[in-house]
C-alpha cells in the first residue's frame, strides 16, 4: 500500500510538472514577460516541447524503473519508502534544471529580437473588477475552526479514558508508529496544529483578497477573467482543502480518543481517500486556472504593450517589488498564487503559522 500511494503522487507531481507550460498565461514563458505579438513564435513553442518532453520521459522512466523494482525486487520497508519519496524530489529537480535552461535561452531570445523595446509600456486600473470578485467571504473559514474547538472539547471530556500513550505520527499502512507520554497538552496538540493551519489559511484568503487584480492592456478581458478564476478557485480550494484537512484530523483524533473504534481497512482507506481527493482538486484547480481566459481573442491595440516586471522576479520564480503592495501574486512559472517577497507581512503570514506549527510538533 506504501508503494501504491508513493506511486500515485510521483504520477500526479509528473503530469503537472509536465503540463506546467501550457498551463500559465500565454504572455509569460518560463517566467518572461513575452509581448503579445509574439507570443505564437515558434522557438517558444519549441522551448515549451522540450521542457515537456525532457520531463515527461524521465519521469517515465523513473516511474516504471520504481514499479519494476518496488513489484519484482521485494525491498525492505524502508528502502521502498525512501527510494519512494527520492523520485518526486528528483522529478522537481529534474524540472527544475529544465526550468532554469530555458528560462535563459527564452531571455537570450528576447533580447537578441528586440521584443517590446518599439512599444510604449502600459499599466491599467480597472476599478469595477473588484465588484465582480467572487473570493469566499472570512466567516466561511470560522466553520472548520468551529469543528476543531469541539474536537478539543470532546478530547479534554475524555481525558481520563485516554490511553496513556498518544500517537503522533501514522505510517503509510495507516496504523500509528510514534508515540508520546499522555498529558493534557498531548492529547490536543494534533487539533491545535489543525487549528493553526486553519488560521492560516484564513489569513491567506483574506490577504489575497487584498492584493491587487492585474489586468493586460492587450488583452483586458482575457486577464480580467484569468484573474477573477485564480482569486476565486484560490479562495475555493483553500477553504476545501481546510475542510478535508480538517476530516482527516478528527478522524485521526477520534481513533485517539475511542481506540479500536475503526477498523485496520478504515485506517488506511480514509487516509487514502483524502489523498485522492485533494490531488483530484489541485488538477481541476490547475487546469480550470490554466485555462481561463485563453479562448478570448488579444484586444485591437497597437504601440502599446503591458508594462515588462521582469526586473521583478528573480530568476523568474521570485517576485521582489517594494512598490507593489499586495502580499500574493499570481505565479510566472506553475498554478496560483506566490508571494511577493519585497513585503515583510508575506513572511509573517506564512512563515509565523509554520514555526508555530514546529514549536508546537517539538514541546507537546
Amino acid at each position: 500500500m506504501a508503494m501504491m500511494i508513493l506511486f500515485i503522487v510521483s504520477l500526479f507531481l509528473a503530469i503537472m510538472e509536465t503540463a506546467i507550460p501550457y498551463l500559465i498565461k500565454r504572455t509569460v514563458v518560463f517566467g518572461v514577460t513575452i509581448p503579445e505579438g509574439y507570443t505564437k513564435d515558434p522557438r517558444l513553442s519549441g522551448f515549451k516541447k522540450r521542457y515537456s518532453i525532457i520531463v515527461f520521459c524521465f519521469s517515465l522512466v523513473v516511474l516504471f524503473g520504481f514499479l519494476v523494482w518496488g513489484t519484482q525486487g521485494s525491498p525492505a520497508e524502508e528502502q521502498l519508502f525512501l527510494v519512494g519519496m527520492a523520485i518526486p524530489f528528483a522529478i522537481m529537480f529534474i524540472s527544475l534544471a529544465s526550468y532554469v535552461y530555458f528560462h535563459a535561452r527564452t531571455i537570450q531570445l528576447k533580447r537578441a529580437e528586440k521584443w517590446g523595446e518599439d512599444v510604449k509600456q502600459v499599466k491599467i486600473t480597472d476599478l469595477s473588477v473588484r465588484s465582480q470578485d467572487e473570493m469566499l467571504p472570512w466567516y466561511m473559514y470560522l466553520f472548520p475552526m468551529l469543528v476543531t474547538l469541539g474536537v478539543i472539547i470532546y478530547t479534554v471530556l475524555h481525558y481520563p479514558s485516554l490511553p496513556e500513550q498518544i500517537p503522533t505520527h501514522w505510517g503509510p499502512s495507516g496504523q500509528p508508529d510514534a508515540f508520546t507520554t499522555k498529558s493534557p497538552a498531548s492529547v490536543i496538540s494534533l487539533p491545535l496544529i489543525l487549528l493553526v493551519m486553519q488560521g492560516m489559511f484564513l489569513i491567506i484568503n483574506e490577504s489575497t483578497k487584498r492584493s491587487g487584480i492585474k489586468l493586460s492592456i492587450t488583452s483586458t478581458a482575457a486577464s480580467r477573467i484569468r484573474q477573477l478564476t485564480l482569486r476565486k478557485y484560490t479562495s475555493w480550494f483553500m477553504f476545501l482543502t481546510s475542510i478535508l484537512i480538517t476530516m482527516l484530523f478528527a478522524f485521526l483524533q477520534l481513533s485517539v480518543i475511542h481506540e479500536g473504534m475503526f477498523g485496520e481497512s478504515m485506517m488506511l482507506a480514509i487516509p487514502l481517500l483524502f489523498l485522492l481527493v485533494v490531488l483530484g482538486g489541485t488538477m481541476v484547480f490547475a487546469i480550470r486556472v490554466g485555462r481561463a481566459g485563453e479562448d478570448v481573442s488579444p484586444d485591437p491595440v497597437v504601440g502599446v504593450t503591458d508594462l515588462d516586471e521582469d526586473q521583478y522576479w528573480k530568476g523568474g520564480l521570485f517576485y521582489f517589488n517594494k512598490n507593489d503592495p499586495s502580499i500574493f501574486v499570481e505565479k510566472r512559472f506553475g498554478v496560483g498564487m506566490t508571494l511577493n517577497f519585497a513585503n515583510p507581512k508575506g513572511y509573517l503570514i506564512v512563515l509565523g503559522p509554520l514555526v508555530v506549527i514546529l514549536v508546537l510538533s517539538f514541546l507537546l
